[in-house]
């Protein structure tokens, strides 16, 4: 089916409601109705919930949502819901003025979001090692098949069931702390002004080819990476040293999540964590309850796959992004829907 028949679909459907939300006319009305200009295009239909839009030549989607969404970067809710990536001149599109399927299940699919997790850029000889070349042509990619990264912290909306997300949704994040996030991949994200969260253990910081406290301040000052808690120490937080107590277990584990918590924000104004990463993945109900009680929001696994409106919040899935796969491989790990089984 043709993109033009989709949308002419799409314009039938919302022109239905239009008319079934409208109020009756005042008696004494006999005028026609007509197109009324607004901005560049006319509208050709309007509800508290649709607006009928036919684009003039100069229009673009981020134009039309800045117009009627009032931010242009809601302009994936009118590209999702008319099923195009850019206006056709004369061609009638809908602009949904409220949310739209906030869970984000369609027919026989539903919606999942991908998080990717990455560790260090260039030098080491290890598949934990992604080359600049390598991510440059990931992120490339994603910008050219209109994929949208978003902040970790906009999936809560999703999973709390009050906000939807576009469909080909995709979040960056970055383990560990290594210098090579300032170096080689802050370049890259601001040439697509990308978003990514960076987990960091606080005992790395400074240390090796760890990134400096200098260094955290200018990512976090960039307004694109968001500086959230890998643990204290890095340690397995399900594994117990010998001869640990029952005791000094869980409190070695609230000192895990509490200490890069209180550094993090004493050290770098302004930055709440409240994200945060499993070292190795793991987490047994000793360590989901004292992520709950210190107030975390979200934590991120290493379990590949994407993430469902009905996710845990405190067990997300993530998809490792190695340094041995090519580009097709890359593609093959983002998982943006799943289809609903049959019964």
């Amino acid at each position: 089916m043709s993109a033009y028949r989709v949308s002419r679909g799409l314009v039938a459907l919302a022109a239905a409601l239009l008319a079934a939300c409208a109020s009756a006319p005042p008696p004494t009305s006999t005028a026609p109705a007509v197109a009324a200009r607004n901005g560049n295009g006319d509208v050709l239909g309007r509800s508290d919930r649709f607006v009928i839009y036919q684009p003039k030549s100069d229009d673009t989607l981020r134009s039309i949502a800045a117009q009627f969404l009032g931010s242009s970067d809601r302009d994936w809710l009118i590209g999702d819901f008319n099923r195009l990536s850019r206006p056709v001149a004369g061609q009638p599109l809908v602009v949904p003025l409220k949310p739209i399927n906030q869970i984000g299940v369609q027919g026989d699919r539903y919606q999942t979001v991908p998080i990717l997790c990455y560790h260090r850029f260039g030098g080491a000889n290890s598949k934990m090692s992604v080359s600049p070349d390598n991510f440059a042509a990931q992120l490339d990619w994603l910008a050219r098949n209109d994929y949208r990264v978003i902040r970790l912290s906009q999936l809560i909306g999703f999973l709390q069931g009050r906000e939807a997300l576009p469909k080909r949704s995709v979040v960056i994040t970055m383990d560990d702390g290594y210098e090579s996030v300032h170096r080689h991949a802050l370049p890259q994200l601001r040439k697509h002004d990308f978003p990514a969260t960076l987990f960091v253990y606080t005992d790395f910081i400074g240390a090796g080819d760890a990134l400096s406290w200098n260094q955290l301040a200018e990512l976090k000052a960039s307004g694109l990476v968001d500086i959230q808690a890998h643990s204290k120490t890095h340690r397995n937080l399900i594994e117990r040293t010998t001869g640990e107590t029952d005791e000094r277990y869980r409190q070695s584990i609230e000192a895990e999540l509490r200490v890069p918590r209180d550094l993090l924000e004493r050290r770098l104004p302004s930055q709440q964590v409240r994200h945060f990463a499993f070292p190795y993945g793991d987490a047994n109900e000793t360590v989901l309850d004292t992520l709950t009680r210190d107030q975390y929001q979200l934590a991120v696994t290493v379990y590949p796959g994407g993430n469902a409106f009905f996710a845990m919040p405190l067990m997300l899935r993530r998809t490792m992004i190695f340094g041995d796969i090519d580009l097709d491989a890359f593609k093959a790990k983002l998982q943006i829907s799943r289809a609903i089984a049959a019964p």
